[in-house]
């Protein structure tokens, strides 16, 4: 509470207005479906054929400016100090320090960020509302994708440059959240993984059954950031917020020493990148509903249900264009797909091909999972099972809470089998030579003639874990009794609690 407290009084109280603008300007036109009267003429053939996205050009910085001239509510100024309003930056800072996370490119931990904040906070405040603060560099970090399928590019800012995006991210969510379509779940509150999941299997079982699966190339890497700050600038009037978003764009990136300029792009780790994802694929939503096609969007990852497979290409097709031609986005040619949705998967689960469909877990989920596993036992052969177990605990715990939804078992059955093996492997390796391997099994029941001849067999660990011997000598008794949890129990008890 102390810690809490002082954490409080390092704020400073700002009067601003009473809140944002929430008016809404008149959209552009969009692209039809082939098949459709073709595309409605809004602009100029001349600046249609603009190449590189050049209508899109300082469009952020025309819309904020004519904000002054134009007839707003008097509020409409005042979302920065909104943002270094003392309630605002408590909260902010309190998320910060609950997210933790690792340092920036000045080294500053968040434990550190109270007391910086306790010296700088006012000097801060008044460089941000007087237009002058720069972010710092963002540090480059790398985190393997599954299945090894290369590196995903992370960008960590600093602590403060967090605290500040965060604080920025609660003044805007009220702003663009109640704007946005039904069916986008990533990133908003109140909304998850499990709500895309459920409305995708809905339109499924309502007839539409094919999909239109789309992956957008390097996303949050080729964000075009004139488009992203023209919509940003829709409903944000605040010329100085405004500013600050678009120096947090293009904030560089530092790597082995060296800062790089960015120019598009809004790297993954930052608190504001999701909102920011959001409000420009906002139109892709917007674009689909007023095609009155049925779809579910997680992020960068949108499928979209139709009923044939023809008419799916068609989409595939209009929408690759549509996501070039105004967001200045690709789609991944190696991950998109017009196909069947057993045969796909969405957000780790998969569907089965039944007219009522049940949704289980998608194979590939289940070999990251194994991965992660094997990672934890490898580091365990030389440790007790009973401490490996604890390691694997928090993992499996998560992992079948995250697919409790599904209703096909197979997978936990299955998995449950593969982890005792594994642990049943471990103990096999430590046990070492086949005298030990002989006395152990003896001691846990074997009988001695049978416990000798298993120990001598001249077969391998993984075999010899999934034989009788060791089947009978370690039961799936004994390893509850360390602490080992069956994933299919816990999904029964999860779906019981549903």
């Amino acid at each position: 509470m102390r810690r809490q407290k002082s954490a409080e009084g390092i704020v400073a109280a700002a009067h601003g207005g009473e809140g944002p603008n929430m008016e809404e300007e008149e959209g552009t036109g969009t692209l039809r479906d082939e098949g459709d009267a073709g595309r409605r003429a809004e602009m100029p053939e001349d600046t249609r054929r603009a190449a590189g996205g050049t209508r899109e050009r300082k469009g952020w910085e025309r819309q904020a400016s004519a904000a002054e001239t134009e007839k707003t509510r008097p509020e409409a100024q005042t979302l920065l100090e909104k943002v270094v309003r003392r309630e605002n930056l408590t909260r902010a800072l309190r998320r910060v320090r609950s997210n933790k996370g690792a340092p920036g490119i000045d080294g500053m931990t968040v434990e550190e960020l109270t007391p910086y904040l306790k010296e700088n906070w006012p000097r801060t405040r008044e460089a941000i509302l007087s237009g002058t603060y720069e972010p710092q560099p963002v540090r480059r970090a790398e985190i393997p994708k599954p299945e090894g399928k290369g590196m995903r590019q992370l960008g960590i800012p600093t602590a403060l440059d967090r605290f500040i995006q965060q604080a920025i991210l609660q003044v805007l969510t009220p702003v663009f959240d109640p704007h946005m379509s039904e069916s986008s779940f990533g990133f908003r509150p109140g909304r998850g993984s499990h709500q895309a999941v459920k409305v995708a299997r809905r339109h499924v079982e309502s007839g539409h059954r094919w999909v239109v699966d789309i992956d957008l190339e390097k996303f949050f890497d080729r964000v075009n950031h004139d488009v992203l700050m023209a919509r940003v600038a829709r409903r944000v009037k605040d010329k100085r917020l405004l500013r600050l978003i678009g120096r947090y764009l293009k904030a560089g990136i530092m790597a082995e020493g060296v800062v790089q300029a960015r120019e598009e792009g809004t790297p993954q780790g930052g608190p504001l990148s999701p909102l920011l994802s959001n409000i420009l694929l906002d139109d892709l939503d917007k674009e689909l509903e007023r095609r009155s096609r049925r779809f579910s969007r997680y992020a960068d990852d949108c499928n979209i249900y139709v009923r044939s497979k023809g008419a799916g290409e068609r989409v595939m097709k209009t929408i690759t264009r549509f996501l070039w031609k105004r967001l200045r986005l690709k789609i991944n040619q190696s991950k998109r797909a017009v196909d069947r949705p057993w045969k796909r998967k969405f957000l780790g689960y998969a569907m089965t091909w039944h007219k009522t469909p049940k949704l289980k877990v998608a194979p590939d989920s289940v070999r990251r999972v194994k991965a992660r596993i094997c990672e934890i036992t490898r580091r365990g052969r030389g440790q007790s099972l009973r401490r490996v177990i604890g390691e694997l605990k928090p993992l499996l715990r998560g992992w079948v809470n995250y697919f409790r939804m599904a209703s096909v078992k197979r997978a936990f059955e299955e998995l449950d089998e593969w982890i005792r093996r594994k642990l049943r492997c471990i103990l096999w390796r430590q046990w070492k030579k086949p005298r030990t391997r002989a006395r152990k099994l003896v001691a846990r029941g074997i009988e001695k003639t049978r416990a000798y001849t298993s120990a001598n067999n001249g077969r391998g660990p993984w075999w010899n874990a999934g034989a009788s011997h060791m089947n009978i000598a370690v039961p799936v008794k004994w390893l509850t009794q360390q602490g080992l949890m069956s994933l299919l129990e816990e999904h029964r008890r999860l779906q019981c609690l549903a």
